[in-house]
């Protein structure tokens, strides 16, 4: 498969470089792109949402199936795994717009706005959301 065909499935998509695209995930309500789509110059496409869908969800939602992002199959080569699959400009983006989520967040609690239980789950959803994207880049917490 090419990305072409996960591609026209999604919304607001945007090249982000040869063979990256970042677009709103098809698996959630998303307001804002979180949706990773790389292709490989082997043929392979890798998914991610920083949102933390799963890619079965992502291809669920498309009606696609994991034998989607892979070229078909030969015995002539093994692939070796990308090392760092998500580019960082992308991973970068999609962490300083929730970092602006959480700056706006504290900027309401230090006006004495209490935070809602809407509010406070959008919060713990930003930092997850963080945290995914670093793991992504290869940076852990120890």
């Amino acid at each position: 498969m090419s990305a072409d065909i996960l591609l026209q499935h999604l919304n607001r998509v945007k090249r982000t470089g040869q063979g990256r695209y970042m677009a709103r995930c098809c698996a959630h309500e998303d307001k804002s792109a979180s949706l990773s789509v790389r292709e490989l110059d082997d043929g392979r496409v890798l998914v991610h949402c920083f949102a933390g869908c799963s890619v079965e969800e992502v291809l669920g939602a498309v009606g696609l199936t994991f034998d989607a992002l892979y070229p078909p199959r030969t015995d002539q080569h093994i692939v070796k795994g990308e090392k760092r699959p998500f580019p960082a400009a992308d991973i970068l983006r999609a962490i300083a717009f929730e970092s602006t989520l959480v700056l706006i967040a504290g900027a309401d609690l230090l006006a004495g706005n209490p935070f809602n239980e809407t509010d406070r789950a959008r919060l713990a959803l930003a930092c997850s959301r963080i945290q995914a994207g670093l793991t992504a880049g290869g940076i852990t917490h120890d």
